[in-house]
């Protein structure tokens, strides 16, 4: 083998990447589609090979590019950050039916430079043999199931490969780490959020701990069958936010042998208190590496990797201004002496190890016929209409069962199927 050190950084990475594709695990260039265009991609304007966004097909290419993990970031629905009535009613699953869709066809439309993929083992041959951008996609918070586990199960049919706990908020699964800052109590992983993570695991579905709170981080590594992942947040001993990782979760995420995808955003990774004109939180392409090394330090080189929040962040640090810097973010961790085994893991290849551990863990699970998780969240409130209690019963006392007896009942008004009177 050829010894690194007598190669230039352009020629290790140039190896390197015949086997490894360069991961990014959350970049929100979708939501950016939705807020502008309406999801409409066909106008005559809309180019996906040059944009003046973070994100396009010119710049992944030179970004060298080969996995990413689209976001479909849909917002709460509430104006309260707070809220903790899971009830309300909500467009949030269509609207993240949609981003599922949008980014799915933007991948038909430029079908020449990318791949959706379901599995890792795809991902891998669309990077190696059909020369592609593979992507798959992921959900920013649980919010987004709408409470459900039957949700859970439709995205990932749909091809969602992770699923955030929480976004910005909390949810009947999970506490967030907004929450704790905002002066809510750290209630970590619900009950009913053992079982969302247990049927996760179940179906290969890979737990998102970004955003979540201290407590529900320690709470689903007690409990995850399966390597977690934490999708873009980056170390809190240098730089002490709620959305970083202290390092007894590191610790814990090396013994589970998941990854953290170090967060590129400003506010996430500097280590000075100063700001710039606009009051914004400077960092430079150095604090990135900072965590870099700071993550590998305490969980090792096995756990770690990108998650830049590219197109989800409205300023970027010094040196990562867009998807084509990846190369220089590698040739710093390079020129600070990370081995080609260690470059190998950061730019896709721990990733993948933990995506392929998750398909196993579900394989396992399957072939032992662990049932589906059927038992929805107990807050549910469940309402029909009134006219529903004279359908005929499943079997005798099915109108007896305490899952009958909690429905919330809804008296018909006017006369809604036209009958004669």
């Amino acid at each position: 083998m050829t010894n690194s050190t007598e190669q230039t950084p352009e020629e290790r990475l140039n190896r390197l990447l015949v086997d490894t594709p360069i991961t990014d695990t959350h970049n929100d260039f979708p939501y950016v589609v939705r807020i502008q265009l309406h999801n409409e991609i066909q106008g005559p304007d809309f180019d996906f090979h040059k944009l003046n966004t973070h994100t396009d097909i010119n710049k992944l290419k030179k970004g060298r590019l080969g996995l990413q993990f689209f976001s479909c970031y849909i917002e709460v629905k509430s104006n309260d950050p707070y809220y903790q009535d899971f009830n309300l009613t909500s467009t949030v699953v269509r609207d993240t039916l949609e981003q599922i869709d949008v980014t799915k066809r933007l991948m038909q439309e430029y079908s020449e430079d990318f791949e959706f993929v379901n599995s890792s083992k795809e991902a891998l041959s669309a990077y190696r043999t059909n020369k592609k951008i593979a992507v798959t996609l992921g959900v920013e918070g649980m919010h987004q199931v709408d409470t459900s586990l039957a949700v859970i199960r439709q995205y990932y049919d749909l091809g969602v490969r992770y699923i955030t706990l929480t976004h910005n908020c909390d949810n009947p699964f999970a506490t967030a780490a907004s929450s704790v800052t905002g002066g809510l109590p750290d209630k970590g992983l619900s009950e009913y959020g053992v079982r969302g993570v247990l049927e996760m695991n179940r179906i290969g579905m890979m737990v998102d701990l970004s955003h979540v709170s201290y407590k529900t981080m320690l709470d689903v590594l007690d409990v995850t069958k399966a390597p977690v992942i934490f999708s873009h947040s980056s170390a809190y001993a240098l730089t002490p936010h709620e959305r970083n990782v202290r390092d007894d979760v590191l610790l814990r995420v090396k013994e589970n042998r998941g990854v953290v995808q170090v967060n590129f955003f400003p506010a996430f990774i500097t280590q000075t208190k100063e700001e710039d004109a606009n009051g914004r939180s400077i960092a430079t392409i150095d604090d990135a590496v900072d965590h870099i090394f700071h993550v590998a330090s305490v969980a090792g080189w096995e756990c770690v990797g990108f998650g830049s929040d590219f197109d989800g962040i409205q300023y970027v640090p010094e040196g990562l201004e867009d998807v084509t810097k990846y190369p220089d973010l590698i040739y710093k961790c390079m020129a600070r002496g990370a081995t080609d085994e260690q470059i190998q893991g950061l730019i896709g290849g721990n990733l993948l190890r933990v995506w392929n551990a998750n398909e196993e863990v579900s394989k396992q699970m399957k072939l032992a016929k662990t049932p589906v998780v059927e038992k929805e969240w107990d807050g549910r409130k469940w309402t029909f209409s009134s006219y529903s209690k004279g359908l005929g019963n499943l079997y005798p006392g099915a109108d007896q069962t305490e899952t009958y007896k909690s429905n919330e009942w809804v008296a018909e008004t006017g006369n809604p199927f036209g009958l004669k009177k």
